[in-house]
């Protein structure tokens, strides 16, 4: 999420192709020259990424197959009742109605791979980019992969294991397990912090019940968020939410962290929770919430929480790189609206169709949200509040994430 940006990971890039004929600084700018910053959006239910100019109009550079090895992984599934089971109680739950074939991707250093969560297939393979080939394939623990984040050095990946209550930090070039923790009921967001000392993962509970009144609260689960050291995958401490939001008479409201992204100093943390029309701030000093911001409603959207999917009444939060303003995904009230940081003010409400997720542009200027519900992905301006550009993509776009690939990289051709 969103702390992290793979558009930061060219020095590593560089570092990585160093030889002892070559001065550093001679191959840091050439491989540097070699990388193509481009944005990298989901299409959960088609099993595809689409692969964007990070900056500007967006324009389509390409397409990736993420399931190339599709049959193989249906036939293990349906040898295996018990992950038969899963499969279809993923794809008639959280999926509504669909398989979930990508939901988190980060490339390489070096531009050369796309490391992918597959939920329907509880795993994270990491595909070559030139030829469309799996380069390693890791099955998490349990039957459902989720949300990933990449390590500030670009050589590790955290990643949920939503119904074993684990993250797994992979090796990014390897796919192979270099830690685990244990964590709250369904693991949901990881961040990595910049100096990379810290995982921040936060547990969202069951979000695919029904029972999501609010004296039903508790059947939802323990929902908190896990600080490990990134180094020896120890528990640092765990936040939780409940007793920061009774302290403040919001006991209706969930403790569900969903989206989350630091200020730039890393002395806040904004974050979603479930069935809200807003967002939180919370103080890491101080130990408490120190303002919230509730969003105007869409006169459209019903009050009945059991029609909010997957319980995110909004589902993205990003902020500019100043962090002087915060990007809204204001998923069923149909919107995405840029906010003021200091006086907490909306902007304009930009019209989008059942936004997922925000990030940022390569050049830092607009704020990307991905329009599950009308299969684009649009841009808005931090400065303006509006619209720039939309552009279409595959079915049910989610996660979208910058990354590099090879200056003149086009599509695997398999």
């Amino acid at each position: 999420m969103p702390a992290i940006r793979p558009r930061h990971l060219c020095a590593l890039a560089a570092a990585v192709v160093l030889t002892a004929t070559v001065p550093a600084t001679a191959a840091s700018a050439a491989d540097a020259a070699a990388l193509r910053e481009v944005l990298f959006v989901g299409n959960n239910w088609d099993g595809t990424a689409d692969v964007l100019q990070s900056s500007g109009n967006l324009a389509k550079v390409g397409r990736i197959n993420v399931i190339p090895d599709k049959d193989a992984r249906m036939a293990e599934i349906n040898a295996d009742p018990i992950k038969w089971i899963y499969f279809m109680a993923i794809r008639n739950g959280v999926g509504e109605g669909h398989d979930q074939f990508v939901d988190d991707m980060y490339t390489t250093p070096d531009g050369a791979s796309v490391v992918v969560s597959r939920p329907s297939f509880a795993d994270v393979v990491s595909i070559n980019l030139a030829t469309g080939a799996i380069n390693w394939r890791f099955p998490v623990s349990g039957y459902r992969s989720d949300h990933m984040a990449v390590s500030p050095d670009g050589t590790r990946v955290a990643v949920s294991a939503s119904t074993a209550n684990t993250v797994h930090v992979l090796d990014i070039n390897t796919g192979k397990q270099v830690g685990k923790f244990a964590t709250g009921d369904k693991p949901h967001e990881n961040i990595f912090t910049k100096d990379g000392k810290y995982i921040y993962n936060m547990a969202i509970g069951d979000v695919n019940t029904d029972t999501d009144a609010p004296w039903l609260d508790w059947t939802k689960g323990d929902r908190h968020i896990t600080v490990v050291d990134a180094k020896t995958y120890q528990q640092v401490k765990t936040i939780d939410m409940r007793p920061k939001l009774d302290a403040l008479g919001l006991t209706d409201y969930s403790d569900a962290v969903r989206p989350a992204v630091f200020s730039p100093d890393e002395s806040k943390l904004y974050f979603q929770v479930s069935f809200f029309n807003g967002f939180f701030e919370y103080d890491l000093a101080t130990d408490k919430i120190t303002r919230m911001k509730t969003l105007p409603k869409n006169p459209a959207t019903s009050d009945d929480r059991t029609t909010y999917v997957n319980d995110s009444r909004h589902h993205g939060l990003s902020m500019s790189p100043d962090g002087s303003k915060l990007c809204v995904a204001g998923t069923m009230d149909d919107y995405a609206t840029v906010v003021n940081r200091t006086t907490l003010q909306e902007g304009p409400l930009v019209t989008a169709s059942k936004p997922y997720w925000a990030t940022v542009s390569g050049d830092g200027k607009s704020c990307v949200v991905s329009e599950s519900g009308a299969d684009q992905v649009t841009a808005i301006d931090f400065t303006t509040g509006l619209k720039t550009v939309s552009v279409p993509v595959g079915d049910h776009p989610q996660r979208v994430r910058l990354g590099h690939v090879a200056a003149n990289w086009t599509s695997p051709t398999s």
